[in-house]
């Protein structure tokens, strides 16, 4: 518990008064940073060549917190026109009220997508500044009820070549990650061929993730599932397309019974997530907080899978995840994602390594545990 002597000087006169009159947003702000990847990358449905990273930064007094969300330019332009207004002079510790009042603002613009992840950013800043404000670690300010949280490593891109493959699954794989994720559904008929390049390189003790970004039909991700038992594979990620909830309760009811069904990466809203979790869709429900309004959001689907005995895992951005993933017991893993964890090293001091597949926070640093590296990130300002 935060004492007055562990407080900074803009809090201590609020911890004798009781109140919280100090703790006024002073200022607020957005950039965005655009980086190439660092080789062509594919999924079964998507190709890209470059991330974009949209940092928000909010100010009280002396002290910053930030939040980030992996989006678009047009998403840094939203915060900047719109939302950082809404909590510019407003209570930093007040985040229930703030995450209203931003929800409200963007009604008639549509709650998924571009708002929803404008919103992921300044939600998480807010919490790693009220955080910060009360010199506590993010997961001491949500409450621990783990140290650490397994990741898995998440690449395997159908544009790279087997070699590449094989290189990238197998060196997560020596380096102690126990479970890792490729790319599937771009060249179906390959899609075998990999999955076993894949086994050979991680060897029979990994656990083996494919991901299939909705590029199949119901009977190719029927007949798929059947196959990929040759290879141990233990987890199928968005088989079909993550809007056909019977599709994806058809596979969820005849897969092999080790093969966990995932699918949400693409929710924004609470309802998206109650739908599938209603219609019975997956085993294990993903989540992504830079998408999901922010940790606020991120844990209501928390409760969303507490309330059904649903396991839940973090999709991507695995140093924003890693504080809240550790206030939950029935999180299984964060996605441990190749170009947000190249992006992460480059930008932020602080950055959590996994040791032997675990990533733990660091409990002696404020808030997230990050710090943005400006001027290593200015040459990418978009």
């Amino acid at each position: 518990m935060p004492t007055s002597r562990n407080l900074p000087d803009s809090l201590r006169i609020c911890f004798y008064m009781g109140t919280n009159a100090g703790a006024k947003i002073t200022d607020a702000s957005v950039h965005a940073f655009t980086i190439p990847t660092n080789s062509p990358e594919a999924d079964g449905t998507f190709s890209w060549d470059k991330t974009t990273l949209v940092l928000v930064t909010l100010t009280c007094g002396s002290t910053r917190g930030i939040g980030y969300t992996y989006a678009d330019d047009a998403t840094a332009m939203l915060v900047n026109t719109l939302l950082n207004n809404i909590v510019r002079g407003r209570d930093a510790l007040n985040i229930p009220e703030l995450w209203d009042d931003l929800v409200g603002a963007i009604r008639n613009l549509g709650r998924p997508g571009i708002s929803s992840m404008a919103i992921s950013g300044i939600d998480c800043a807010l919490w790693d500044l009220k955080a910060k404000l009360l010199n506590l670690p993010l997961a001491s300010l949500f409450g621990t009820a783990r140290d650490g949280v397994p990741v898995y490593g998440s690449g395997g891109f159908t544009s790279y070549s087997d070699q590449q493959l094989s290189q990238q699954l197998g060196g997560w794989a020596a380096d102690g990650i126990q479970r890792v994720k490729m790319k599937i559904g771009t060249r179906p008929h390959q899609d075998l061929h990999r999955v076993r390049i894949a086994r050979e390189a991680i060897g029979p003790d990994v656990q083996l993730f494919v991901d299939a970004n909705g590029a199949y039909t119901r009977k190719q991700a029927l007949h798929f599932a059947e196959q990929f038992t040759k290879f141990d594979v233990r987890w199928f990620e968005e088989p079909v397309s993550s809007d056909d909830l019977a599709g994806l309760q058809l596979l969820r009811n005849r897969a092999p019974a080790h093969m966990n069904i995932a699918a949400g990466e693409y929710g924004y809203d609470l309802h998206y997530f109650r739908r599938m979790l209603e219609a019975e869709s997956v085993d294990v429900l993903q989540a992504d907080a830079t998408r999901c309004a922010g940790f606020s959001g991120f844990l209501q689907v928390a409760s969303l899978c507490q309330a059904r005995s649903m396991p839940m895992s973090a999709h991507c951005a695995p140093s924003l995840h890693l504080h809240a993933c550790c206030s939950l017991k029935m999180m299984q893993h964060i996605e441990y994602f190749h170009d947000h964890v190249r992006i992460e090293k480059m930008f932020f001091d602080g950055f959590r390594q996994p040791v032997n597949g675990m990533m733990r926070p660091d409990l002696s640093r404020p808030g997230m545990g990050l710090e943005f590296k400006s001027q290593d990130a200015q040459k990418f300002a978009a």
